[in-house]
């Protein structure tokens, strides 16, 4: 079959559930396929699929390929390896797209790997454009943008001789659509067939332990920093957090100082958020951070070095103390709840 221009996500569902970055990755295909002029596919693996395929209605799919079986009720790396090569051959997509997930940066290498053709992991952005070397010219191509070096530089990479071009990218980052009217989906099924092999490593027990903090889906967040000085320096961050009925975030600094665990992480190597409203207390605003908090709606930065770059961001800034101007902030809170 010949190469089409279609944009594929793999959809990644767990227990009937699809996860939220398969919706976001979604919302991001239906706009590199409108430069394409191509359509979206999803590519869905798993068990007993009855009712999950609708659930992508309206969030960009177009068409949604579903490989039911028994092998892959629960994740294994070669049943969905296996099932996810053989369709993407016999369809031949132009990009296909994994989340950043613990599955994702299993399963899109083993694919990569296995059809020969390019990843870039950790993508922050992707965009559709051209590329010219001294010995050809391509066009309409997939950028697959992502931090280097530490979040210092950004990258931009190209694969414009191997299809699909294929990239995995963070929870957070992109949005998903909002459904409205959506047309009917087309559920193509498809068989594969599995040997022993392919079932060489099954699961006993699952064992899922629920994150205690949904960073994602907050909409007031009060973050520190390495400038926070402790873990018992965090207690007025989440003082300050309780009386504005806020979350408390970090960033990278102050986890790897062990001020808090790494599930209140923000920033490249974290959780993406656009709350509106996002405290920075006692953060310096370095690249690695702000890519993750950028998009908030309203951003109060405080800290002690005027010409921290938190303040460039922000659109209200307070240079002072947090030890000062923290507990401050909770009595007005506090006052104005009275």
């Amino acid at each position: 079959m010949t190469q089409n221009k279609d944009v594929w996500v793999f959809i990644e569902q767990h227990d009937g559930q699809i996860q939220d970055v398969s919706f976001q990755l979604l919302g991001k295909a239906q706009e590199l396929a409108g430069r394409l002029g191509s359509r979206v596919g999803a590519l869905l693996l798993g068990r007993k699929m009855d009712g999950i395929p609708e659930q992508l209605n309206g969030f960009g799919a177009e068409k949604v390929f579903v490989v039911d079986d028994p092998a892959l009720e629960k994740y294994t790396t070669l049943p969905y390896a296996k099932a996810a090569c053989q369709v993407i051959k016999k369809y031949q997509p132009e990009i296909m797209l994994f989340g950043a997930t613990g599955i994702g940066r299993d399963l899109a290498p083993r694919v990569a790997s296995s059809l020969k053709t390019g990843l870039t992991a950790d993508c922050t952005e992707l965009e559709i454009g051209d590329y010219e070397t001294r010995k050809a010219k391509y066009e309409n191509i997939l950028y697959q943008i992502r931090p280097a070096f530490g979040g210092n530089i950004i990258a931009t990479i190209v694969n414009p001789e191997h299809r699909p071009q294929m990239a995995t990218v963070r929870d957070g980052v992109m949005q998903a659509l909002i459904p409205n009217n959506p047309p009917k989906l087309d559920v193509i099924l498809e068989t594969v067939l599995f040997d022993a092999a392919d079932k060489s490593v099954s699961v006993i027990r699952q064992e899922i332990e629920e994150k205690e903090i949904d960073l994602k889906n907050a909409h007031i967040i009060v973050a520190g920093g390495y400038g926070v000085g402790s873990s018992d320096g965090f207690a007025l961050v989440h003082k300050l957090a309780h009386a504005i009925g806020g979350e408390v975030a970090a960033s990278r600094a102050a986890v790897d100082a062990g001020f808090i665990n790494k599930d209140h992480q923000v920033g490249q190597t974290g959780v993406t958020v656009r709350p509106k409203l996002y405290i920075a207390v006692g953060i310096s605003g370095a690249v690695q951070h702000t890519a993750g908090m950028q998009d908030a709606s309203k951003i109060i930065a405080v800290n002690s070095d005027p010409e921290a770059p938190i303040f460039k961001l922000a659109h209200y800034g307070i240079v002072g103390d947090l030890n000062d101007v923290v507990p401050k902030l909770i009595e007005q809170f506090k006052g104005r709840k009275n």
